[in-house]
């Protein structure tokens, strides 16, 4: 029977995973498209409120489910004392994977990280390949501290070339970025918060405007208390700012056993997308493909619905084929 979205598929749910109930947003147009589980970036900041804004085409190839992770958005304000790990998170993935198979009678899933999601599931898809079909990295994270160096330089390299002298001043006054190592305290947000700002005046890095809150405003599932959970992000997501800090995928051999996929947004220097084409070089996998998606920053999906979903699309088609 159809919804009122008119999707097959559509629920909302809150599951027991780990000891705590954790949502989970369901949509889809058939039980027979694979499953693909959307890791959300951040860490803390969910992208279940956004599906409107890019994932209508994203439903009619896969059964797309959101989780709002341990520490972000209904699953914090549910759990406010249930912070996570990564150690948490890796069990919590693993139990929601189990679960969604179960559900939707799956071999294994397809894992889609965005940004610190694509932390969360790099990792993930090492210690656990037998549970993922494939693994989809967007705004692909390799090594946190050279993705602010590169960043950093761009930024100031744009400034210099258009003769911001007011822009480079201010830049200027952040002092030494992002130093020797990223320690994720109060001095070190309010000094990436300042950059993202001067990043986002060139369009290098996403950013939270009118349009933003807008999207997030209309999305069908939106309550006012996920605004307390985003305020609330950087608090509950101590541990896991302090991994992310340390974080460097160069620090191991680049061997998977499930295909990797990249897609990332050329205008991308939030996580510099040159960082991951460069990581990616080097990767050994079953099957491996990287897609570049012009006029697109770190919020690739959003900046370019159409030519993003043309990558997804081509990625199933060679899955469904070797399979």
């Amino acid at each position: 029977m159809k919804n009122k979205s008119g999707r097959f598929i559509n629920l909302e749910e809150y599951v027991s995973i780990n000891g705590i109930k954790q949502f989970l947003f369901h949509r889809g147009t058939s039980d027979d498209n694979p499953v693909l589980l959307f890791l959300h970036g951040g860490p803390g900041s969910v992208e279940s409120l956004f599906t409107q804004a890019f994932q209508e085409k994203w439903e009619e190839i896969y059964t797309v489910i959101h989780w709002d992770q341990r520490g972000a958005g209904k699953t914090l304000m549910k759990n406010l004392n249930a912070l996570p790990t990564m150690d948490l998170m890796l069990q919590d993935l693993f139990e929601i994977i189990r679960y969604l198979k179960k559900k939707y009678n799956k071999n294994k899933v397809v894992l889609l990280g965005h940004s610190w999601g694509s932390v969360l599931g790099s990792v993930f898809i090492k210690k656990y390949p037998e549970e993922v079909a494939y693994y989809i990295g967007v705004g692909q994270v390799v090594n946190m501290l050279e993705n602010e160096r590169v960043g950093y330089n761009k930024v100031k390299q744009l400034m210099e070339q258009e003769g911001d002298k007011k822009s480079i001043k201010q830049l200027e006054s952040i002092g030494e970025y992002p130093g020797e190592k990223i320690v994720f305290n109060k001095e070190f947000s309010h000094k990436i918060s300042r950059i993202r700002k001067l990043q986002g005046k060139y369009n290098l890095s996403a950013k939270i405007d009118l349009s933003f809150w807008k999207t997030v405003f209309k999305s069908p599932i939106f309550k006012f208390s996920d605004l307390i959970a985003f305020m609330k992000m950087f608090k509950a997501n101590k541990e896991i700012f302090n991994f992310l800090g340390d974080f460097n995928l160069d620090n191991e051999l680049a061997g998977y056993k499930v295909p990797i996929y990249y897609i990332l947004g050329e205008n991308d220097w939030q996580v510099p997308y040159t960082i991951a084409q460069k990581y990616f070089e080097k990767i050994d996998a079953p099957n491996k493909e990287i897609s570049i998606i012009p006029d697109a920053g770190h919020m690739a999906m959003m900046d370019q619905p159409d030519l993003f979903f043309d990558a997804l699309l081509k990625i199933n088609n060679v899955e469904m084929k070797n399979h």
